[in-house]
């Protein structure tokens, strides 16, 4: 998906794989949010918030390009919109379950586990920030 010269006009910071660049990002993206919308546990809740599927692609698409290929598009706060959601344990499960198995059905094992480390952080700090706003401590579940 990358040529060699796309490489190496990167940012210096950005996960440098021979697989990894905006169109691999966006098809993970676009791939899982297909599954998550339809899932009897967490589509209900993504259909509900979701007013606009392009847009929301299209956002979090920059954000994984953000955080991977350092390209700066995504600027937000992605915590605030999960907080009005009532979010549990097993909706964090599910969407990880989700997320890993289209990560690992797309990509190499490197750049999945890539992918999946960071979706496990994301998701630790996700679901232990929801239970501080309801005075509550929580340990992460999900990453090492």
């Amino acid at each position: 998906m990358n040529s060699p010269a796309a490489q190496t006009d990167r940012h210096p910071l950005a996960v440098q794989h021979p697989e990894l660049d905006d169109a691999s990002i966006r098809l993970l993206v676009e791939t899982f949010y297909g599954r998550a919308r339809e899932d009897a546990l967490i589509g209900p809740i993504f259909n509900r918030a979701v007013a606009d599927w392009d847009e929301h692609i299209d956002r979090i698409s920059d954000f994984w390009s953000s955080m991977f290929l350092k390209t700066g598009r995504y600027n937000g706060a992605p915590m605030r919109p999960h907080l009005a959601l009532s979010l549990q344990g097993a909706h964090f499960d599910r969407w990880l379950q989700l997320f890993e198995a289209t990560a690992r059905e797309l990509f190499a094992p490197d750049l999945a586990d890539l992918f999946i480390i960071r979706a496990r952080r994301i998701a630790d700090s996700f679901e232990m920030g929801i239970a501080s706003t309801r005075g509550e401590l929580m340990r992460p579940r999900h990453s090492v």
